[in-house]
């Protein structure tokens, strides 16, 4: 019983079904079924839409159904979690956004809906940031990893600003940076001083796990 819930949990994602996740995650709980193992059923669901589409296998429009599927049932397992007073083990803190003056979301919030499938725990500020709150942010929550979104070109060096502001608030060495978005590409990234950058939502997982040693 416990391997077809899961089995069908997993499926649910691979097929961009939002109801039927909902449905799986709540028999997971009725069954008793460890909320963690139903939690790694949906990340690697997740994962394996994530690579077929980082190789051309699969499109946006489903990674985003998937994700949305995903994020369906994740509250559900998560509140179980929560009452049973077990911890899921955190892979890293990652705090995310896009710069001042950029209001593009689809990517930046794909990335965080993948960390937060991968274990990660994620604080999403949303678009339009001000420089100043992504270092009030690494600060706060004392992040391993900051995360910079910028899709146009006249946007793109108010990732430089935050790599400049964190380097003046003393604590560049204390976190990475990872930057992304149409503008972007890797000679952009090394000028600037970040550590790292991927064109897509699950590249830019599987970099910051690369960065943090996981």
């Amino acid at each position: 019983m416990e391997s077809l819930i899961l089995g069908n949990l997993a499926k649910s994602v691979k097929e961009y079904d939002k109801e039927r996740a909902i449905q799986w995650a709540q028999e997971a709980i009725a069954q008793q079924i460890d909320p963690l193992k139903a939690l790694d059923a949906l990340t690697g669901a997740i994962r394996e839409v994530g690579d077929a589409f980082g190789e051309g296998e699969c499109f946006l429009p489903e990674l985003v159904s998937a994700a949305e599927a995903m994020q369906a049932a994740v509250p559900i397992l998560e509140d179980q979690l929560h009452k049973s007073g077990v911890a899921r083990q955190s892979a890293g803190k990652v705090v995310a956004g896009t710069v001042a003056g950029d209001i593009h979301n689809i990517g930046k919030s794909m990335l965080c809906t993948l960390l937060v499938a991968d274990g990660f725990e994620v604080v999403d500020l949303g678009i339009d940031v001000a420089t100043s709150r992504f270092v009030g942010a690494v600060m706060q929550y004392e992040a391993d990893v900051v995360a910079l979104s910028a899709l146009l070109t006249i946007t793109a060096m108010e990732q430089k600003n935050v790599i400049e502001a964190l380097k003046e608030a003393g604590i560049r060495d204390k976190v990475k940076v990872i930057i992304g978005g149409g503008a972007i590409n890797e000679q952009f990234a090394a000028s600037i001083g970040a550590d790292g950058y991927d064109p897509t939502a699950p590249g830019g997982v599987k970099l910051i796990r690369q960065l943090l040693g996981k």
